[in-house]
């Protein structure tokens, strides 16, 4: 008797155990309402639960506390920096896998294959349609010209965004004239650098200030919520270029945890996300640039236009960003 009512727990539980274990545990630093959409089509297609966890800050110091125990599978995460930071500090894992690869294009990912790109935006600068002319914008560097003055906001540049662009910068241009272009672009702020680049989008039309640097993506955001379009609707969208180069661009991405408890899963959802059907919903909800090569950008995004990607690795914008830091700071560009 002992025996049969052993043998059916072993059966109940060898039964149960594939349920339980469909779900996936995701640390995100993207907001929840940006993803969302992706993990209900993923599950409603597999089946498979996708946990999120939005992770602000302290992310990688949160893995490495966390070890072995860690419940993550995933990290999806903004910016070269952030993922690089990750790698870094030891909490993730090789993806060797040929769909993978095929998928994201080299320059988009690590080369030891710890991170993947999922979406690509450019930071660029929002114009004003009345006050700025057509052409009166064309370089990054040309944002420290005097003519400038009283006439460009910003949000903080300590930013990871403006962290990134002044990292590109240095990595152009040196240390020297990369200093000398944050006291330049400083002094044509039109007020203290604060809020998000929504707000920078809001000051534009309010008159404040005639230029802006901000993601593409945000302007997408701005035309699809109804209060927010009329301002959109003041400025257009400028790709302008390093002198040397080409427009500057950043990426949001995901890699594997080491710790990976649910790691079968994770890679079924690493692949979603790099296919045909998630990069779209990428391009139309979020107004991002899909990375795997063949998926249409959205009507919106494609309105506004071609540019030429900047050929700098990002990794080596990475490596820039402890010296990038450090200049912004120097010249306190916040102050």
């Amino acid at each position: 008797m002992t025996l049969r009512l052993s043998l059916a727990a072993l059966a109940l539980t060898s039964v149960a155990l594939p349920a339980m274990a469909q779900e996936i545990n995701v640390y995100s630093h993207r907001q929840p309402e940006l993803i969302q959409p992706l993990v209900d089509a993923f599950t409603a297609e597999t089946g498979i639960k996708v946990n999120v966890a939005f992770v602000d800050k302290g992310m990688a110091e949160r893995l490495t506390a966390e070890g072995d125990r860690s419940p993550a599978d995933l990290v999806l995460t903004v910016d070269i920096a952030r993922l690089t930071q990750i790698v870094d500090a030891g909490v993730t894992q090789p993806v060797t896998w040929a769909v993978m690869e095929a998928n994201i294009p080299a320059a988009l990912r690590d080369a030891g294959n710890q991170w993947f790109g999922l979406t690509s935006r450019a930071r660029i600068v929002y114009a004003s349609k009345d006050r700025v002319a057509d052409g009166e914008v064309t370089t990054y560097e040309d944002l420290a010209d005097p003519k400038w003055k009283g006439r460009i906001c910003i949000r903080s540049g300590t930013n990871d965004y403006n962290v990134a662009l002044t990292a590109a910068v240095l990595a152009h241009h040196g240390e020297e004239a990369t200093k000398a272009w944050l006291e330049g672009v400083k002094a044509n702020l039109a007020k203290k650098p604060n809020g998000g680049d929504r707000d920078q989008v809001k000051a534009i039309a309010a008159g404040e200030c005639d230029i802006a640097i901000g993601n593409t993506y945000y302007i997408g955001q701005m035309m699809n919520d109804p209060e927010q379009r009329p301002a959109a609707e003041t400025v257009r969208i400028v790709f302008p270029t390093f002198t040397d180069g080409g427009t500057h661009l950043n990426v949001s991405g995901v890699a594997l945890t080491k710790a990976a408890p649910n790691k079968d899963n994770a890679l079924k959802f690493m692949e979603w996300l790099s296919g045909d059907a998630a990069q779209a919903i990428y391009a139309e909800t979020n107004s991002e640039y899909p990375v795997k090569p063949g998926v249409k950008r959205s009507d919106l995004v494609a309105s506004w236009g071609e540019f030429t990607p900047d050929a700098m690795p990002l990794t080596e914008v990475a490596k820039l960003r402890p010296a990038a830091l450090k200049l912004i700071e120097e010249v306190n560009f916040d102050g």
